[in-house]
């Protein structure tokens, strides 16, 4: 069963760059890139440092804390200290708005 959920806006997330979003117990991350809109958990796989403050390059999320590097697009973890993947979910753009899948 389908659980789309709206996040945010198009217009919230400049072009490679994220926003942090919380819902329910949980905390995301979605990305605007070159390729389109992206979501994963919100927690580097390598310490619980949430990864708002990250820098996107490309479809490439770089963790705040130690550096370690993620493919937004897959969440395979690219570069030491990470070596466990982030979970992705699906996502649609309607009207202007970005939706999540979870679930």
């Amino acid at each position: 069963m389908s659980n789309w959920i709206q996040a945010c806006s198009t217009d919230d997330i400049d072009e490679e760059d994220l926003i942090r979003w919380n819902h329910g117990d949980q905390t995301y991350a979605i990305y605007n890139t070159e390729k389109g809109f992206f979501a994963t958990d919100g927690h580097c796989t390598h310490e619980e440092q949430h990864l708002e403050d990250g820098l996107v390059i490309d479809c490439v999320i770089e963790c705040p804390l130690h550096g370690g590097r993620f493919d937004i697009c897959t969440g395979k973890a690219l570069s030491a200290p990470c070596t466990e993947d982030l979970r992705t979910y699906p996502v649609k753009i309607e009207g202007g708005q970005v939706f999540v899948q979870l679930g």
